[in-house]
Formats: structure tokens, sequence, C-alpha cells
């Protein structure tokens, strides 16, 4: 019996957009995926943290659900440049299809690479801005 064919693009889509919350993982691994369900520790953790800090460490408190977003655009460009028959071999094995990567997955890794450097430059921006300055604006 042939398995669910596992499609490169949507994942990384998937990585791009929802990787803070480990949905790459869900698709790629099921339930049962150990980091899937470590990123989405990381809502409920910060959550927490947050709830019980003072306002100037606020940014500090979310750095779980943060690093879990950065790390879902590491992944997303990881996936994306996975060759297709590495891809294949590893979760298409017993599809009996082939993927086929074309231009909305180039499109997807220049977004990707994009909105990921953007995100952890302003990251690294406002922790600098904490941590030297007290947080002040102006």
């Amino acid at each position: 019996m042939a398995s669910m064919h596992k499609n490169k693009t949507f994942t990384t889509l998937l990585a791009l957009t929802l990787g803070g919350l480990g949905m790459h993982r869900f698709y790629l691994g099921g339930l049962q995926d150990r980091w899937g369900w470590l990123h989405l520790s990381t809502v409920p953790i910060s959550s927490g943290l947050i709830f019980m800090a003072p306002d100037w460490s606020i940014m500090f408190s979310a750095s779980p659900l943060i690093a879990s977003i950065l790390i879902g655009f590491l992944e997303a460009l990881v996936l994306g440049l996975t060759p297709d028959e590495k891809w294949d071999a590893r979760h298409n094995l017993d599809s009996g299809r082939q993927s086929s990567s074309r231009w909305p997955l180039a499109i997807l890794l220049v977004l990707t690479l994009g909105v990921g450097t953007t995100a952890l430059i302003a990251t690294l921006a406002r922790t600098f801005d904490i941590l030297f300055t007290g947080g002040a604006y102006g």
C-alpha cells in the first residue's frame, strides 16, 4: 500500500508560516513527532512567562517562542534546499511518486531568507536595546 506523498513546497510553506508551532513537523512525522511537540510547547511556556513578567522583560519571557519561530525559518530553508532525490528517499519512499521542485519553492526560499533574516536582526536589535539601554525608546 502506498503512503501519502509529502510535498516539499507545502512543507516549506508550513515551516515558513507555522514553523514556530511545529506544524511542518506534524505534517512530516505525524502527532508522535517529539520536535513538533517541543515547538508547540513554547506557546504556553512563553504565555505563562509573559503573564508573570514585569513590563521590561516581556522580550525575554517570549524568548522560547521567538527561538522556535527563528528555528522554523531555518528549518524552512533546510527543507526547501534538500535535493528532490534525498527528499523522496526520506519522506516519499513508499508513495509511488517523485518530487519535482518548481519556481514556487524558489520564491518561498527567497521569502524565507528575507523574513527570517529580518526577524533575527530585529530580535538581536531589541535584545541589545533592552540589555544596554534598559529598553527605553528615545
